[in-house]
């Protein structure tokens, strides 16, 4: 540490050259309501079911980002006396279990509650890996799973009414029985598979969002109904526009998980990182039902072209291939997503032209968050609710001390920040830092070379809170000041305009 420091659906005819056709169908002052950067549906969610308040939600989603940080620091500090990490139920700290008294200061230093048990997390891994190996004989046992219960130190066997001996028997002595519905399996959400809208129409999935996926709007009307590609009840159409535009979300049912991959059709997945823009000329390929995986290159954007249903503007165009079923489904360019297929000319047997929804449009309209894996192809810009600002690296200056400040975006190599590993890195592999290691209210966040400590782990919760887990406080823009060369500070998190991000 140093000092201061938007094609094709199944029954529309392909597009001729004449005729293009898409297929159908830092100090006080009054905070902002403290939902406002959180997604509708997932809050709504949260009160529904957590019965939470607004502002018990921003506090939860703000522990929970930071928890995995500090978890992760404990459990190597800790070695063989880490016995697992969870938050209690309405608390603002995460709790550590620990086997030897002697560990308790150092869970409290990490800011998190400790709490002395008998087993440690290698003992209760080695109980559970041991009943894996017994797993073909489960169902004859009336066992329906098991699992670690860290909070309650203990290995838990779940049976089907009427089997608990039998399952006892199957556990043993250490293990606690109760009794259990039967599970049932649940299914991903990926790029490029397979769905059916109304029974009959085929189309393509875009990108995993949170509680569902992306994809072009002529492939369904709002309240249309989807199965996935097995033929499972999916989910429902939440939103949809075509013509005009031409995107479209699905909300999933709960049997489906959303996942950062693209399907490449040859046995795996491209992960997706995030969402910049590609620039014209770049590589881009594309993943639909029909046909599979397709690469071009990227040959404009903000196009309007007129099919049979009318005119959609907005969109980017390729030369990468695609065929009827293919709507939707999903355009990438390395690991960054870039939209959903539209409609074109020609097909993957005679090449053609193609053209796809923008996915940053899609994910602005609704408000929905692009699931990734959290990294990013050369960075991507930190952006302030209060003034539409980036977090900049004065004059581009990466000399270790140099306090961050915020300015008006403009895509330079000063704006661009990857999560790596907890921490928030320039594009030239400094951190962000808080000076000094400070937890208290005005601490400076620099940028320095990076060592791995706490002062430099960084979490971007649900809510948009930019959090430091060592000191739970958020990074604020210094006396709410709009202008550009307002410095960047540490402070007690409130939920205001000031202290809320998103990554653009």
């Amino acid at each position: 540490m140093r000092p201061r420091s938007r094609l094709l659906a199944i029954a529309a005819a392909v597009v001729t050259a004449a005729t293009l056709s898409p297929l159908p169908a830092a100090q006080a002052a009054p905070a902002p309501a403290p939902s406002a950067d959180i997604d509708p549906g997932m809050l709504s969610a949260m009160r529904r079911d957590l019965k939470l308040t607004d502002a018990q939600i921003e506090t939860r989603l703000r522990t929970e980002a930071a928890a995995p940080v500090v978890e992760k620091r404990l459990k190597a500090k800790l070695g063989s006396a880490f016995a697992g990490a969870w938050i209690p139920s309405g608390a603002s700290r995460l709790t550590v279990a620990v086997t030897s008294s002697s560990a308790i200061d150092a869970v409290r230093a990490e800011g998190a509650d400790a709490r002395l048990v008998g087993a440690s997390a290698s003992d209760l891994t080695l109980l559970r890996d041991k009943l894996d190996k017994k797993a073909s004989s489960a169902r004859a046992s009336g066992v329906r799973g098991w699992y670690v219960d860290t909070p309650n130190n203990r290995v838990v066997v779940m049976a089907a009414p009427g089997s608990t001996a039998a399952a006892r028997a199957f556990g043993g002595d250490s293990v606690t029985v109760v009794t259990a519905e039967q599970p049932r399996p649940l299914y991903d959400t990926r790029g490029g598979d397979q769905y059916v809208i109304n029974g009959n129409t085929l189309c393509s999935v875009g990108f995993s969002v949170a509680g569902g996926f992306v994809t072009a709007g002529h492939c369904g009307g709002t309240g249309s109904p989807t199965l996935g590609y097995n033929n499972v009840a999916q989910g429902t159409f939440a939103g949809s526009s075509f013509p005009g535009n031409d995107y479209a979300w699905v909300r999933t049912n709960g049997n489906w998980t959303s996942q950062p991959w693209v399907n490449n059709y040859a046995g795996g997945n491209v992960t997706v990182a995030g969402s910049q823009d590609a620039a014209i000329g770049s590589s881009i390929c594309r993943s639909g039902r029909t046909s599979g995986w397709r690469c071009g290159t990227l040959l404009g954007r903000n196009e309007t072209i007129v099919y049979s249903q009318g005119a959609v503007s907005g969109l980017s165009r390729s030369n990468a291939c695609a065929e009827p079923g293919d709507s939707g489904g999903s355009w990438i360019s390395g690991n960054q997503a870039q939209g959903v297929t539209s409609g074109g000319s020609g097909n993957c047997s005679s090449g053609g032209t193609m053209w796809f929804q923008p996915v940053n449009e899609i994910l602005q309209v609704y408000g929905l968050s692009l699931t990734t894996t959290g990294g990013g192809s050369g960075g991507s810009s930190i952006i302030s609710s209060l003034n539409n600002k980036c977090i900049d690296v004065p004059n581009g200056n990466f000399s270790d001390g140099v306090q961050l400040q915020m300015w008006g975006c403009n895509n330079t190599a000063a704006q661009k920040f990857n999560f790596v590993n907890g921490t928030l890195q320039t594009s030239n592999n400094k951190c962000v830092d808080v000076a000094w290691g400070s937890t208290a209210n005005g601490a400076i966040i620099q940028i320095v070379t990076c060592s791995g400590n706490p002062a430099q782990q960084w979490v971007l919760s649900a809510a948009g809170d930019l959090v430091n887990p060592q000191a739970n406080k958020c990074i604020d823009i210094d006396a709410w000041n709009p202008n550009d060369g307002a410095k960047l500070l540490l402070w007690e998190c409130h939920g205001g305009a000031n202290q809320k991000w998103r990554r653009g």
